[in-house]
Order: C-alpha cells, then structure tokens, then sequence
C-alpha cells in the first residue's frame, strides 16, 4: 500500500482526489512555471510538471528520513490555443484579452502529470488533452465575468467548473482535466506501475 502525496497547492486538484475517495498528504511546491520556449506545447507542460516532482523529491530526501512508501504527483495545466498558451491572466486587460481570443472558438486544455515511486525512483509520466468549444461572447459578457473575479488565477482566464461554465458550448474528452486533474488517466498510471492507495470506502 502506497502512500499519495499531492504536490500542488491547487484545490480544484484536492477536490478531485477527494471525490475519488482517495487518502492523501498535501505537498505545496513552488517552482519557476515559465514555460522552456525552446519546446513544444507538451514538453513545455511535462518539463513543469517534472521541475515540480524535482523539487518535492529533493525537500523529502533532505530530510532526516525518507518514507519508501510515498508516491509524489504533480500536475500542470496549460490552455492553449493553436500554439499560444495562455496561462493565468497577469491583469484584467490580459484576461479580457485571452477570452475574447477563445469567443466562438476551439481551444485545447492540456495537463502534465508526473509521478515519483520515492522507495524505487520509478517514475511515470502523461500528458492528457480536452477539445473546449466556446459560444460567441460580447464585450459585455466577458466584462461581466471579469468584474466576477474568478477569471484571475484561471489558466485561460476561465473556470469551466465555475461561472465560466456559461461560456462553454461543448467538450470532447475528460472534464475533470479541463478542472486541472484528468482522473481516468492518472488512475490508468497507477495500474500500470501496480500502485495501490488507501482509499475511503463510498458513503463513508
């Protein structure tokens, strides 16, 4: 039985795990998200999720022991459009900006994940895409949204599991990875290595 330990600091993330029952530590890292431009799109967002398992992996092997029995996950997240990312929107102007670029439009959400087996340094990796297809958006709608708040610690400037919901016309592919964490795929990752969590029996 391994133990999970989330490094991220994301509680969208959490409350996927959560949902899912699973038993888990959280990890807070902070690491430089500045993507490598010298990559493409994915390797990008893998080389993010990767600095962060780095540094977790480094912090637990400082310490006077470490657990054998600990698996880290780290996760990023990246919308991009064609070969534009678009991150967390540094001001109202920039979110007005990303969103008005995504009206009427498909875009892709991606998300890295990156997992360490701290006993055998075993690791896996993945890379998960959605298709998200936005409804056409006035100048009005999305000033509406902006003066919401929630726009502003937002990859794309959006929360489809939020108010930004509204904006979304369709998607093709996994949800929850639009949200910041593709389950089925990490679950996939943990079958594949033979990694068992603790897990909370439904209804409990």
């Amino acid at each position: 039985m391994k133990q999970l330990i989330l490094a991220s600091q994301s509680p969208r993330r959490s409350e996927i795990l959560k949902k899912a029952g699973y038993q888990f530590a959280s990890f807070p890292v902070y690491v430089s998200e500045i993507p490598n431009k010298n990559l493409s799109l994915d390797e990008q967002i893998l080389d993010i999720a990767g600095r962060k398992a780095d540094a977790v992996v480094a912090q637990l092997k400082a310490g006077p022991s470490t657990p054998k029995d600990q698996v880290i996950l780290t996760a990023d997240t990246m919308v991009c459009f064609g070969a534009k990312a678009l991150g967390k929107p540094e001001n109202e102007d920039e979110a007005f900006e990303f969103l008005r670029l995504l009206s009427g439009r498909r875009h892709q959400v991606k998300t890295a994940l990156c997992l360490v087996d701290l006993g055998t340094g075993e690791s896996a990796s993945h890379i998960e895409t959605t298709d998200v297809f936005f409804r056409n958006l006035s100048d009005s709608d999305i000033r509406s949204y902006i003066a919401t708040g929630e726009p502003m610690d937002k990859a794309g400037a959006y929360a489809i599991q939020g108010i930004g919901a509204k904006f979304v016309e369709k998607f093709e592919g996994d949800f929850d990875n639009v949200v910041g964490l593709p389950l089925h795929a990490l679950e996939k990752l943990f079958t594949l290595k033979g990694w068992i969590f603790q897990k909370t029996p439904h209804g409990l």
